[in-house]
């Protein structure tokens, strides 16, 4: 597949794809006899597996290091899973963050009305000692 189609098929812009081919983050793209780059199953699979990882928030540099350990071979698994992991853990706490994050918006939602009705009194009677003064 040439780049226009993984680039429509991922939703990563070309930009990115040469990019990450360039840093080693892909493996070298084979290119057709025109000179543009022809995707493989496996080209294709990397772009996935790459994808994820930043979805996850792996930063380059740990992405970078982890492909790097990848074509070192399998003396390398630990640490690659170690890598793994440790995205995971900061993940796992991003996720804890937000879902407290929502319990505390859902409460203030769910007391909205009692909120704002307290509001409106205290406003009504300093408004009522303004117009008393």
């Amino acid at each position: 597949m040439n780049i226009d189609g993984v680039s429509k098929e991922f939703n990563v812009t070309k930009d990115t794809l040469r990019y990450w081919e360039r840093i080693g983050l892909l493996p070298e793209i084979k290119r057709n006899e025109s000179g543009y780059r022809d995707f493989t199953e496996r080209d294709m699979n990397w772009v996935y597996y790459i994808q994820v990882l930043r979805n996850a928030g792996m930063s380059i540099e740990s992405l970078v290091e982890f492909v790097k350990l990848y074509r070192e071979g399998g003396a390398t698994m630990d640490a690659r899973k170690k890598l793994l992991i440790d995205q995971r853990d900061d993940l796992q706490e991003q996720v804890e963050k937000i879902q407290k994050t929502i319990k505390y918006l859902q409460f203030k939602i769910d007391h909205f009305e009692d909120h704002t009705m307290n509001y409106e009194k205290e406003k009504l009677a300093v408004d009522e000692d303004t117009l008393k003064d």
